[in-house]
């Protein structure tokens, strides 16, 4: 475990050796033995399984939690917990009028769960420091927060009813930014800003949209002298030159995306870059040797900038 060697690659600097980080989420309630639907509102627990997690994958970096409802639910999504997998968002009060109208107000500590993750990040800290091993937080995007907020009606109106569809997203980005400073004080030692479904929209629709309702975030995480990242799911070709200017050190794509080719396109903007170990075909399906494609990514991420972790 090295968290330094996950620090410099996420700045973009070489390294003797890829850092790896599992992006486990609920699996960490599996590995404690608990039911997510307990885990994801208890901190003992989630410390725990953090902690568990990092030791048993024996991880140079590991998320404090992995859950994309937790901005959300703390203004007021409704959110619908399992017992088998992370939170899901239920009610969208900007689907009929934007934030300003509904009345929403941007979290503070004590709003939703934000409780929880402090009191987590306090239990998890020293013992992931013990383990020389770095606290990721993971805070969500701002189109994706956005469709969390607003529904799949954000998806239409970046094109029919754009004043509408920046009022929603620039909300998003100031929670986000909140995040951001949350995860700052927890010591936090990567932040990353998690837009999965920013793969889906057009390159200018991503600058229009999403790459200015990110710069507050990533001016707190770098004025809180933490290393930034930006993950993105899906097919990303398109907009990933876009991802590149939105100002984090590094971005992390999965497993849909060629290697050679986000390598290239990290090295060419002095990015770090992340991801690739394919979770459906190899680590879920079993379809191919998880062993040969950790060699192929590894060898394609190759020793500067990267960081081995699953697509």
């Amino acid at each position: 475990m090295a968290k330094q060697l996950l620090i410099d690659a996420t700045l973009g600097r070489r390294t003797a050796i890829p850092p790896w980080v599992p992006y486990a989420g609920v699996n960490c309630a599996h590995l404690i033995r608990e039911k997510a639907d307990r885990y994801f509102r208890n901190p003992d627990l989630m410390a725990k399984g953090v902690v568990e997690a990092a030791r048993t994958y024996r991880a140079d970096g590991i998320p404090l939690l992995f859950d994309l409802s937790l901005e959300a639910e703390s203004v007021g999504c409704g959110v619908e917990y399992w017992e088998d997998n992370v939170p899901s968002v239920r009610t969208h009060p900007c689907d009929k009028q934007p934030p300003e109208v509904v009345g929403l107000a941007l979290p503070e500590k004590d709003s939703g769960r934000w409780p929880v993750v402090f009191e987590a990040a306090k239990i998890a800290r020293p013992q992931l420091d013990a383990m020389d091993c770095a606290m990721l937080g993971l805070m969500t995007g701002p189109l994706t927060l956005a469709s969390h907020l607003a529904g799949v009606r954000i998806f239409t109106a970046v094109k029919k009813d754009p004043a509408f569809a920046h009022a929603v997203i620039r909300f998003a980005g100031e929670i986000g930014a909140r995040a951001a400073a949350f995860y700052v004080e927890m010591g936090c030692d990567v932040i990353a800003i998690v837009d999965p479904v920013a793969s889906q929209i057009r390159p200018e629709t991503f600058r229009e949209f999403v790459t200015p309702n990110c710069a507050a975030s990533v001016r707190t995480i770098h004025a809180g002298g933490r290393a930034s990242s930006f993950f993105i799911c899906g097919d990303c070709t398109k907009v990933v030159e876009a991802v590149c200017d939105v100002g984090t050190h590094a971005f992390a794509v999965d497993e849909q995306m060629n290697l050679n080719f986000i390598r290239d396109i990290a090295r060419k903007h002095g990015k770090g870059f992340g991801g690739n170990l394919k979770l459906t075909l190899a680590l879920s399906l079993g379809l191919i040797s998880p062993r040969e494609d950790a060699l192929i990514s590894l060898a394609a991420g190759g020793t500067h900038g990267y960081t081995f972790a699953p697509g």
